[in-house]
This record gives structure tokens, sequence and C-alpha cells, in this order.
């Protein structure tokens, strides 16, 4: 079946969406929509699977416990390994922001 990544967006802008689009064993595929939502101050993903995450329209920063911080806009994507600390700490308000987010095991 024939879907587009950018349509069909959720309305609600008063939180962010989360939708599975496919899971398998080692690898899951997911589509995120932020209207200005940001990870809370003092909360860190620390996931088991490493995380491969695409902007495909709006932008976002990613910030790592280390204090890196990397600012993806429409194209930029970022590996982030298992167990590595990170954070959304900003997003798009003024569009929606949409993330492509491959979850994945070696």
């Amino acid at each position: 079946m024939l879907e587009n990544l950018l349509a069909n967006l959720p309305l609600d802008t008063s939180k962010e969406h989360f939708e599975d689009l496919l899971s398998a064993k080692d690898v899951r595929i997911e589509r995120i929509v932020s209207y200005g939502q940001t990870s809370p101050d003092s909360f860190w993903y620390d996931q088991d699977e490493h995380e491969w995450v695409l902007v495909l329209s709006g932008c976002g920063t990613v910030e790592f416990k280390n204090g890196e911080k990397h600012s993806l806009e429409c194209g930029d994507f970022l590996n982030i390994p298992a167990h590595t600390q990170h954070r959304v700490s900003h997003t798009a308000t003024s569009e929606a922001t949409v993330w492509l987010a491959i979850f994945y095991r070696d």
C-alpha cells in the first residue's frame, strides 16, 4: 500500500504523536510528529536499541548528556548508539517537525 510520511499529519498540536510504521524482530520504524514539544528538562532517553533519526520537515535539536548538541533541519540525520543518553531540547513551533526514527539491534 502506497503511503506518504508527510501526509495525514495529526491535527492535535497539543501533544507529540508516535506512529509505528513497521516492526520486526530487530528493527522498528516510527514516524514522530512534534509541534514544539521537547523532552522534560531532567529526562534522558536511555534505550536498548540504536536509533537512526532523520528530520523530514521542520527542525529539532538533540542534546546528549555529555553536553554535545546537534541541530537538525530537513534532510539531516543522526545515528544514536544504544544506551547513549539523549533528549530532544527543541522542535519547531511554526510548523510540524516530522521525524523518521529507525530503531535497530546489532
